[in-house]
């Protein structure tokens, strides 16, 4: 009998399992990334609501310097093409798409400074300061998206967006204000306190800040109660020991030790 050696020495295809492959035969995914989009704004237009904002901060984890929140209202006929989470920019984007909100849209600022953040604490101050920021519109909106968990204390409807600045555009427009904004203040503050860097690490707890709070010591535009500039401060300023009932003052021995 004659076997046929094309059937012997073919290998049967590996029937799908659905189980993962093996170690070291990762499959390749694919993540897309999407951008900021107009949709939710202009449904609301669609409904005889306008103006509608978007707002956002930065600023709310750095060591030193103000919270800062930008409200933005864009023009529906003139949305800037390439908004997106102001961290997803360069810096140079980030520049070029604030001039052109800036030409095309309404928007203001508002600002939570480190006295504020040491009273009422970073999320209170952020709230706060977005608020203000909508209530400084030239026209108070109708309808307000603003960024993350917590709506804001605005007479008109507000809805809170986890990741908004990824999503809405008006958010992401608002986030690239306030960004520029912040960056810029913070390098005004650098010619103010020079040696902590600020101009380059815009207050946040990298390396060379810690290096150079422990070094010098809290500046006036330190956050009086992160944890960080309380060491820092500790280290520079620490805090008096009170004499409690069985302490002898030294002045007070000598002189009762002449008297007798």
């Amino acid at each position: 009998m004659i076997r046929d050696k094309s059937k012997s020495t073919s290998k049967a295809a590996p029937a799908k399992s659905g189980k993962p492959s093996a170690p070291g035969k990762s499959e390749k995914r694919v993540i897309t990334v999407t951008r900021p989009t107009f949709r939710r704004e202009r449904a609301l237009i669609k409904r005889g609501v306008w103006p509608v904002a978007g707002c956002d901060e930065a600023g709310r984890g750095p060591l030193a310097g103000p919270v800062v929140a930008a409200a933005v209202v864009l023009d529906p006929a003139r949305v800037p093409k390439g908004l997106d989470d102001s961290k997803r920019l360069t810096a140079e984007r980030r520049e070029e798409l604030f001039e052109e909100i800036c030409a095309t849209a309404a928007f203001s600022v508002a600002v939570a400074s480190p006295a504020r953040i040491d009273r009422d604490n970073i999320l209170r101050a952020s709230l706060w300061a977005l608020a203000r920021a909508v209530h400084a519109l030239p026209e108070m909106p109708k309808h307000v998206f603003v960024d993350g968990r917590d709506k804001l204390a605005t007479p008109c409807d507000c809805d809170a967006v986890i990741g908004g600045d990824g999503i809405v555009a008006s958010i992401a427009a608002a986030s690239i204000i306030a960004k520029v904004t912040r960056d810029r203040l913070m390098c005004a503050l650098a010619l103010d306190c020079p040696g902590y860097g600020f101009e380059q690490h815009k207050g946040y707890g990298v390396p060379e800040h810690l290096e150079a709070l422990d070094r010098l010591g809290p500046s006036t535009h330190h956050r009086s109660f992160f944890a960080p500039v309380v060491a820092a401060r500790l280290k520079h300023f620490p805090l008096p020991t009170e004499p409690d009932l069985f302490t002898v003052d030294a002045e007070s021995e000598a002189a009762a030790s002449e008297a007798a």
